[in-house]
């Protein structure tokens, strides 16, 4: 039987750390219940002693979600360790992960140690998260550029200390595959308890290839990979879970190990992701993007049309990409409806379907049929949408060649609704200018994207903005079949993401 590769999932810490992508409790919630179904072996929640709000998340999922180990990051030291269990301690097999750097580079510049002060105080740490649990993971921070025999002695005295699991991260994303894969060969020969620990690695993806050293890891020995949902993560992101399970399944010949995750529930699980944070999914990505299994090229469409395996190596049912026949309109009723946003993965409670099914019934008596993606910017607007300060209740905008653009706005502020027009240099300019200044912002509007979600002149148009305010910069998202809706309802998502950071630092600094 071949090896299983435990697959733990840092989509709420390291994949949240993307500029914009911050997630507020509910969402958090709502998608560690989606990487339970998809059966992700571990879910880092977040870095407890970072801010009230992370250490409320990390709690609030370790008490109620069960199904997969919960984890929660700590450097090494006392304090850290501490806030990491009095968040975790409500869980189920809760895992303390602590790390500490053991490249030169980190120490002389960023830690002013030296390596006998490392070693020390690695050990030290480790020992005093294992009096909590059994379940310590233990990461060497930037590993890919440090002594590997330095490494290797960090990695034998923490796992006499009490350390089960051993991270390895690429934490430049710096290394090559076939160098990666011998320093994971290197560590196995040359660390003689080795086999008392699950080697793990994290690798990034400056250099695009974070799956490849991942892969590499595995071919060489690594039996625990750290990836995210799509990729997201600091900088260039980290190994993208997606990729790394559709080899290993895709390639079993060859890769010879395991997973146990649910791959139908891949796309339902990446749309979710790019839904709560608006992060969206490049169209020629693979396994989760648009043209993942597109053909336009006419030889490629014959192809699959005789025989789709002529150019598809992957079904996409194995995903979870619909291939149902049911279409939804507006004389659709309501069990249709829950059935279908089932089958996308999501579970609603009977009030979050009541607002969802009467929002869908007004979508539909604009457009002919109601497809996946539409359903998808429906739950966004009425579930999964943040707290909201500012929310849309009226506009109007009246735009031509020969007329100057103008837009009313009225907002409902706090409870109370207040009204502004505005002219500008179009229709979407005006109505921005109308909520700056019926809100008071003064942030400034870095990105503007507009998209259409399906195909035809009567779809729903979505639209991304990145805004920036003191230094905080977030995505807002907004989807309508008028696209000026969704330009302000993206932009007033924004804001009201801005107000929640601004809350949440304030906690913190409390």
């Amino acid at each position: 039987m071949s090896d299983k590769i435990v697959i733990f999932d840092t989509t709420l810490r390291d994949g949240e750390q993307s500029p914009g992508a911050s997630m507020n409790m509910q969402e958090k919630f709502r998608l560690a219940q989606q990487l339970v179904k998809l059966k992700v072996d571990v879910i880092e929640a977040g870095f407890p002693v970072a801010s009230p709000g992370d250490f409320e998340c990390v709690r609030n999922i370790a008490e109620h979600i069960r199904g997969a180990q919960i984890a929660a990051l700590a450097r090494c030291n006392v304090k850290d360790i501490d806030r990491a269990w009095e968040a975790l301690k409500g869980g189920e097999n809760p895992r303390i992960h602590t790390f500490l750097a053991t490249s030169d580079i980190h120490l002389k510049h960023k830690l002013k140690m030296n390596r006998d002060q490392v070693l020390e105080l690695a050990v030290a740490s480790v020992r005093h998260a294992a009096r909590y649990t059994s379940n310590v993971e233990f990461s060497a921070e930037d590993a890919s550029r440090s002594d590997l025999d330095f490494v290797c002695k960090v990695f034998a005295a923490v796992i006499e200390a009490g350390a089960t699991t051993l991270n390895f991260p690429d934490t430049t994303g710096y290394a090559l595959p076939d160098e990666f894969g011998r320093k994971i060969g290197y560590l196995i020969e040359n660390t003689p308890n080795i086999h008392k620990a699950v080697l793990s690695v994290h690798c990034h993806n400056d250099l695009g290839l974070a799956v490849a050293n991942s892969l590499a890891a595995i071919n060489h020995g690594a039996r625990q990979v750290e990836s995210t949902i799509n990729g997201l993560g600091e900088r260039a992101g980290n190994t993208a879970m997606e990729e790394l399970v559709m080899v290993i399944r895709t390639r079993a010949d060859q890769m010879q190990v395991h997973t146990d995750i649910v791959t139908e529930h891949i796309y339902p699980t990446s749309r979710l992701v790019t839904t709560i944070t608006g992060m969206a999914v490049q169209p020629n990505k693979a396994i989760v993007g648009a043209n993942a299994f597109a053909h336009e090229s006419g030889i490629h469409q014959d192809g699959v049309l005789k025989e789709r395996t002529t150019y598809e190596i992957m079904n996409p049912a194995d995903i979870g990409i619909s291939t149902g026949n049911i279409v939804l309109g507006k004389h659709s009723g309501r069990h249709a409806l829950k059935d279908r946003i089932a089958a996308m993965g999501y579970s609603l409670k009977d009030d979050e379907l009541d607002r969802v099914f009467a929002r869908f019934k007004e979508v539909a008596d604009v457009k002919k049929e109601m497809f996946d993606e539409d359903l998808e910017a429906i739950l966004m607007d009425e579930v999964l949408r943040i707290t909201e300060t500012f929310s849309l209740v009226h506009l109007g905008a009246m735009s031509g060649n020969k007329s100057l653009p103008t837009a009313a706005v009225r907002l409902l502020i706090d409870g109370k609704e207040q009204e502004k027009a505005c002219i500008g240099i179009g229709p979407i300019d005006a109505c921005f200018r109308a909520i700056a200044e019926l809100t008071q912002t003064k942030s400034k509007l870095l990105y503007f994207s507009v998209s259409s979600i399906s195909g035809g002149t009567d779809a729903q148009g979505e639209v991304l903005v990145r805004i920036e305010d003191e230094g905080k910069v977030v995505v807002g998202q907004g989807a309508d079949p008028d696209i000026i809706t969704a330009a302000a309802k993206a932009y007033l998502n924004g804001l009201n993401r801005l107000v929640f950071l601004k809350r949440e630092t304030m906690r913190q600094g409390n």
